[in-house]
């Protein structure tokens, strides 16, 4: 997609997010007097911030959580910062849109960013899609000093840091990981169609795929409204059939989006659609949780372990998990941050968010709730589900990557083009056209260069 397109596409968003805001968030903060110029990267890290009494007043906070398990989980937050700062009043601009990825958010986020009126922090993903988008902008505050002063430097893996950081420094603190490659799957359909075993392999899944169809069950559950989770499956298809260290390749320019394995990725996604809910394209993602814990909906369905903290909200309980075909003993990692924005309206309030955040307490709130683990390592197991004790053991153990779909991997505009491709081969079951614009989208990002 050409960059001219690309952006007419975002000024789009970010018009329809204003819109949407006027009626759904909270109003922004009133803009407090310009705080004094922030300091150089290096001195700040030895910075401490200064207050004077406790902090109080308005704490503006952009979130895209809207649903069932991602609202509880942050009202966890929300409830200690109440607790530990009374006289802080929590202004929940949380933004509808995008099916969990925030279109509409992160478009009325840049919007209010570029315009130098900020909230007092904001849900981002970990990675590349806050570096690129507003550190490299020069819009945030490294956190070098809340590092130091919450002891996170012990408590966060040093790969998770190095996610997080930009030229040495940290930009935001982490409160979870999810993982991305996740099939979740209703025994009872799978039995009622003969499929004896859960498939681990995507010719595994076509046999099943089969056996359901003759059942008149979908096999695969997609809701591609958004235009988003066809993208979010085929980051996992990809893994699987490129394995970690290429599938790492494609962003650092060693190997190109014209790979014959890309072509054989797509042809699995193409091939996929064959037995997916024939309404996918009208469905929206966040449809899908419940469309699955019906008796007439889909058998299975690849999405990250968030849909678990949605599946607890609803009570539903006759599910299971795996990793997505292919990917045993890969964990593809995203992780959900809030950092500091440069000229905050109220700063210290925000800092008292953000050691919440990255404090055991907060952690230990939010994830047992949102289905995700802790980014720390101290978290307390007794709290933690069966999925969840799983999943840290497979955050230990398993081979690491990054998401694409969700920010660690790339950047934001390369993710865009990712998702114009994707849901071409979605739409029109065109897979040339669709890798012809997956390579024109790693050219315009500039991997490699």
């Amino acid at each position: 997609m050409s960059n001219v397109r690309r952006w007419l596409m975002f000024v789009l968003v970010a018009a329809l997010a204003l819109g949407l805001a006027a009626c759904t968030a909270a109003p922004a903060a009133p803009a407090a007097e310009a705080p004094a110029e922030a300091a150089p990267a290096e001195e700040a890290a030895a910075e401490a911030p200064a207050a004077e009494g406790a902090p109080s007043g308005p704490l503006e906070i952009f979130s895209w959580w809207t649903t069932g398990g991602e609202v509880e989980a942050l009202d966890a937050v929300y409830a200690i910062i109440n607790e530990r700062y009374p006289e802080i009043e929590i202004e929940n601009a949380a933004l509808v849109g995008g099916a969990g990825q925030g279109g509409a958010m992160k478009a009325l986020l840049e919007t209010r960013m570029m315009g130098g009126e900020p909230p007092d922090s904001f849900q981002v993903h970990l990675g590349r899609e806050l570096i690129d988008s507003h550190v490299i902008a020069d819009r945030m505050e490294p956190l070098d000093f809340l590092f130091e002063e919450e002891g996170l430097n012990d408590v966060f893996p040093q790969d998770l840091i190095d996610i997080a950081s930009y030229e040495g420094h940290p930009y935001s603190v982490p409160i979870n990981i999810h993982r991305s490659n996740m099939l979740w799957y209703s025994p009872e359909k799978l039995a009622a169609a003969g499929v004896e075993a859960v498939p681990t392999t995507w010719d595994e899944f076509f046999v099943a795929a089969d056996k359901l169809k003759e059942v008149g069950i979908p096999a695969m559950g997609l809701g591609e409204a958004d235009q988003t989770m066809a993208a979010h499956i085929f980051e996992s298809i990809l893994v699987s059939v490129f394995g970690p260290d290429d599938y790492r390749g494609l962003f650092d320019g060693s190997i190109g989006w014209d790979d014959a394995r890309v072509t054989e990725a797509l042809e699995i996604l193409n091939k996929m659609f064959d037995y997916v809910n024939p309404d996918y394209l009208s469905v929206r993602q966040g449809e899908m949780v419940s469309a699955f814990a019906t008796d007439e909906g889909v058998a299975m369905f690849i999405s990250g372990d968030w849909s678990h903290g949605q599946l607890k909200a609803m009570g539903y309980t006759d599910y299971s998990w795996a990793p997505s075909p292919g990917t045993d003993g890969i964990f593809i990692v995203l992780s959900d941050s809030f950092g500091l924005p440069k000229n905050a309206p109220n700063r210290d309030n925000a800092i008292s968010f953000l050691k919440v955040v990255g404090s055991r307490e907060g952690q230990d709130a939010f994830n047992p709730i949102k289905g995700s683990i802790p980014a720390r390592v101290d978290g307390d197991p007794s709290l933690y589900d069966e999925y969840q004790l799983t999943a840290m053991e497979d955050f230990a153990t398993n081979t690491l990557v990054p998401s694409i779909q969700h920010g660690a991997a790339t950047k934001q505009s390369f993710i865009l083009d990712y998702d114009f491709a994707i849901n071409e081969v979605a739409a029109n079951r065109d897979v040339a056209k669709g890798q012809a614009m997956l390579v024109q989208a790693a050219e315009d990002a500039g991997f490699g260069e």
